[in-house]
């Protein structure tokens, strides 16, 4: 599992980005890349133990994109700061942007903030993050290149004492044309059990940011879920970055299109059959 970033990388990098003139399709985002919190925060009342669960970050997550992205010659987004400060894929007005209750943890940090303190956080990561992402949209699509959002995320095998049985989850709102095909290929996989809008859908709002920047501009999103305990190490990172990266190439150009969502069959295929859960 990674290890929280020093102060002294990251003190004042709220956003990363990386291969920014990319050529692929894919824009690649991690929202909860990093479990990195400023020092002006302390550690928001928690012991640092804590701050290696998945209520800081989705633990697994950044290294599989980093990959994906290396493989698909893709630009890669991700914030870099713990979302326990702020939650960059939650709207401005949801109630769990800065949760004094994580999952089940009581962050005291968290507590009673005033409105001063909370824009403090907002122009801290969140905006910055969303500045970054509407940029880099924009430039892409000024030089008319095809922009395909998808953002990777990790969850829990555990959460709250129910268990939680899918590898994989795919996430999508009604425009699935992005989705189905993913969906497809990974259901092709033996062993494989793959969750369609679980553990998480649109619905719980965590579809935020492939809405505001994709799905406004009737760009083709998916979210990817991973389990993280199929992460935590580099064999599991390895092995789904690599799966996932062969499915992507072999989607066809002009997917997310209602018209063109299909495979590539014969790519896809040989790419799936080589990697097995």
């Amino acid at each position: 599992m990674e290890t929280a970033r020093s102060a002294a990388e990251e003190a004042y990098e709220a956003v990363r980005v990386s291969n920014r003139n990319g050529a692929s399709p894919y824009l690649l985002v991690c929202d909860h890349a990093s479990n990195f919190i400023p020092a002006c925060f302390g550690t928001l009342g928690l012991e640092d133990s804590e701050l290696s669960r998945h209520i800081a970050w989705d633990p697994g997550a950044l290294p599989v994109i980093r990959r994906m992205a290396e493989a698909l010659d893709a630009t890669l987004i991700e914030s870099c700061v713990s979302r326990l400060v702020i939650d960059c894929n939650r709207p401005l007005d949801a109630p769990d942007l800065i949760s004094p209750v994580s999952e089940t943890t009581v962050v005291p940090g968290n507590e009673n903030l005033t409105e001063a303190q909370r824009q403090e956080r907002i122009a801290l990561s969140w905006q910055p993050f969303h500045d970054t992402i509407e940029e880099v949209i924009a430039e892409r699509l000024v030089k008319g290149m095809e922009t395909r959002l998808v953002s990777v995320h990790s969850f829990t095998p555990v959460y709250k004492g129910v268990s939680r049985p899918w590898h994989i989850g795919i996430i999508h709102d009604e425009d699935d044309s992005l989705a189905a095909p993913m969906i497809d290929a990974l259901k092709a996989v033996d062993g494989m059990t793959v969750g369609v809008n679980e553990p998480y859908s649109p619905a719980d709002r965590v579809y935020f940011t492939l809405e505001r920047h994709g799905r406004a501009r009737g760009l083709a999103c998916a979210m990817i879920e991973i389990r993280n305990d199929e992460i935590r190490d580099e064999t599991g990172q390895c092995k789904w970055a690599d799966l996932l990266a062969g499915i992507f190439a072999g989607l066809e150009p002009g997917t997310g299109t209602k018209a063109s969502a299909r495979l590539g069959k014969s790519h896809v295929a040989e790419k799936v059959n080589q990697k097995v859960v």
